[in-house]
């Protein structure tokens, strides 16, 4: 009943909110590139069916077309699920790799939240205010190939954990999202090129043996701007992270 109440919830605020939605889609990208990032499809996970990440790049696929060439326009919000819609396999979507309070089970348009890690990465190195973004809970892998900081993804669950961007600056900014064989890819573009460039670092990592024998992670992620001739502008704390490990960690 409670899923049910925030789904609800959402959908009124999709109605009847005061935020303007970005809606449209332009398939001829803006001319300046201010950030881009890809992601492995494919990654190896202990006791993990291989079959749902390959049905993850099908799920993946679908909600490009839905994400592809979107225009922010000043002042508006782009919300994930608004755009996506609910995966159903009535869509096409497929049985993927869900984390469900801190276990791996499977579930229709599972795989989607590397989406939302791509997009959120993409916004904290550019002027997009992120308006909502849930961390996940539990840490359920080791590091291993891990290339960007601890907690610095976004989680997503139609449709009430949400990430949701706003455009606050003076110009349309697109975010483009696209598969080849081996990588998602993301960039974010703009009609002139940036004025500013941004670094993100974690600072007071702490893993933790509880009271009652298990572990906890814990960290901070810090944005860092400069302007273009290498002057500090700001550097502040943009989340804070705090999950339970689900393996045992090696400490030295």
């Amino acid at each position: 009943m409670g899923r049910w109440y925030y789904r609800w919830k959402r959908y009124w605020r999709w109605w009847t909110g005061p935020e303007h939605w970005a809606t449209i889609l332009d398939a001829t990208p803006l001319p300046e590139t201010w950030i881009t990032h890809q992601t492995p499809l494919l990654r190896r996970l202990n006791g993990v069916d291989m079959a749902l990440q390959y049905n993850k790049i099908t799920n993946l696929r679908l909600a490009a077309q839905c994400l592809n060439g979107l225009l922010l326009l000043p002042g508006e919000t782009f919300s994930f699920w608004k755009l996506v819609g609910k995966p159903t396999a009535r869509k096409g979507y497929l049985d993927g790799l869900v984390l469900q309070e801190g276990r791996v089970r499977r579930g229709v348009g599972g795989g989607l939240c590397q989406m939302g890690n791509l997009l959120y990465w993409m916004a904290l190195h550019s002027p997009l205010t992120v308006v909502e973004r849930w961390r996940h809970s539990f840490d359920v892998f080791p590091d291993e190939n891990r290339t960007l900081p601890f907690g610095s993804g976004a989680t997503l669950a139609y449709n009430y954990i949400d990430l949701q961007l706003r455009n606050d600056t003076t110009g349309a900014l697109q975010l483009c999202v696209w598969l080849s064989e081996t990588h998602l890819h993301g960039a974010i573009r703009a009609v002139d090129p940036p004025d500013e460039r941004y670094s993100i670092q974690e600072e007071d990592h702490l893993i933790r043996h509880e009271p009652w024998g298990g572990y906890s992670r814990h960290n901070r992620l810090v944005r860092t701007t400069w302007d273009l001739d290498g002057n500090l502008r700001q550097k502040e704390t943009i989340a804070q992270n705090h999950a339970l490990m689900m393996y045992q960690p090696f400490i030295a």
